[in-house]
């Protein structure tokens, strides 16, 4: 199956906070879109790898996207090695996707970045035709992404530029809390991590409509480039 967009995150609940109202945007247009997790989070603080596996096809489904795998690295000790990239490099070249999203390149949780980092020297690898890869006993063939873009997590990283989701917020917010053993539970017995908090549930929302504030929309999602962004005409944009 050839996908549009394939979307990377370092944990399930990654992808869905970083750009979930995005991806929701992008799936109402027609477009085919993936989800691929790199570990089961088995590290965080709440809930357990099984309970969020059961979560992330939760919010797969919410979300509408045509796919959703998990790499099964290591939570919290994987590396950007050769093993690690070609993992990713066999799933770019499976699903051939016009543009990747990944991870914040700078961020509180060390995955972040190191799956920021991981995904997008992948991109560029496996574009090179001698490094050889098999799926399913089949040779595959090389495919770089056009594109490759990051989204916004914990940090406050000033954005390149930010997609107008006013009307897919709900189904974010949805998606998000379908990972209910993670976020803010009033009567919850297990212990309080920095994403379990009634102030970051809230935040989902208010970050989201402060980027729409400064765009004059309701609400966006700010991603950052590894290269300029290039446009055909100044009235492209808004």
């Amino acid at each position: 199956m050839k996908l549009d967009i394939l979307a990377f995150g370092a944990h399930p609940d990654d992808v869905e906070l970083g750009c979930g109202a995005t991806l929701a945007k992008e799936i109402s247009t027609g477009k085919k879109i993936g989800i691929v997790d790199l570990t089961r989070g088995e590290l965080g603080t709440r809930g357990s790898a099984e309970i969020r596996d059961k979560e992330a096809a939760k919010a797969a489904e919410i979300l509408g996207v045509s796919v959703r795998e998990n790499l099964r690295f290591k939570d919290g000790f994987f590396v950007n090695d050769e093993k690690h990239q070609l993992e990713i490099i066999k799933m770019i070249r499976k699903y051939k996707p016009e543009i990747v999203i990944c991870n914040a390149i700078d961020d509180r949780h060390i995955d972040h970045g190191k799956g920021s980092k991981l995904v997008s020297d992948a991109c560029f690898l496996s574009g090179l035709r001698r490094i050889e890869t098999s799926l399913d006993e089949k040779v595959q063939t090389e495919w770089r992404p056009k594109l490759v873009y990051h989204y916004i997590q914990w940090k406050n990283i000033e954005p390149d530029f930010v997609v107008d989701v006013s009307g897919f917020m709900q189904k974010k917010i949805d998606a998000v809390m379908a990972y209910s053993s993670q976020f803010y539970d009033p009567n919850s017995k297990e212990p309080v991590s920095p994403i379990a908090t009634k102030n970051f549930t809230e935040s989902i929302e208010y970050r989201a409509k402060d980027l729409g504030r400064l765009v004059f929309v309701d609400y966006a999602e700010g991603f950052t480039v590894e290269r300029y962004v290039a446009v055909n005409s100044l009235t492209d944009l808004k």
